[in-house]
């Protein structure tokens, strides 16, 4: 089976990841949680490893949890399919090091998850911001709410509507917003910017953030 994630070391201290998963719009399958699980373990045990990057190949960031797994009969693919879930979710949120998100072009539901439960975010002026999934089933609130504040993210996770970056920015969602062409490189210009500091100080920092925003076990669907 084809690798969904590329991992690459652009610059000292920094770890890029890469959704490679252009055709199916980087969708999160099970295969691609796990990828990006096992990648971000390996890279936390890391000491040369001061902050992580995430972006997406091609010109979507990410589209979410691929929903035709969803309508696999299997029980036991289920049970792995969220067993999956809990996990990555954990792990990104729990990660100790800090970790920025280059959103390269359309968030929408898991992949909107994902910027949000990363530290920092600099977005393409072509990014867009969505929660389609409160039509059909439950959508993340917690890591969104500790962004925005409760009247931006329940605007955003009850009706589903899309903004773009400058909203996102206008908004705190977002750090900054640049050019197609130069979303990577601001992207690694942040990464490298923290990487600057010791590894120590960054794990506690981190710590902090994880304590003020309120993070605690469970699973997906408690977020």
């Amino acid at each position: 089976m084809p690798e969904l994630l590329r991992v690459e070391r652009p610059a000292g201290g920094v770890a890029l990841l890469v959704l490679d998963r252009p055709d199916k719009r980087n969708a999160l399958s099970t295969a691609l949680r796990d990828e990006i699980s096992d990648a971000l373990d390996a890279l936390g045990a890391d000491g040369s490893v001061r902050c992580v990057a995430v972006t997406g190949a091609g010109s979507v960031f990410c589209a979410g949890f691929d929903l035709g797994e969803f309508q696999e009969p299997d029980p036991a693919f289920q049970q792995r399919l969220w067993a999956s879930s809990d996990r990555y979710h954990r792990t990104v949120l729990e990660f100790p090091v800090p970790t920025v998100a280059g959103v390269n072009g359309p968030a929408i539901a898991g992949g909107f998850d994902l910027a949000v439960m990363c530290d920092l975010r600099v977005a393409s002026s072509t990014a867009t911001f969505r929660h389609p999934e409160i039509s059909f089933g439950d959508v993340v609130y917690g890591p969104l709410h500790d962004l925005v504040g409760g009247a931006v993210a329940r605007d955003l996770c009850l009706t589903g509507r899309e903004i773009d970056a400058a909203e996102a920015h206008r908004v705190g969602l977002v750090s900054e917003v640049v050019a197609p062409e130069q979303a990577l490189e601001a992207t690694l210009a942040r990464a490298t910017a923290i990487a600057s500091a010791p590894r120590d100080v960054l794990v506690r920092m981190k710590a902090k953030i994880a304590r003020r925003a309120g993070v605690v076990a469970g699973a997906t669907l408690d977020l």
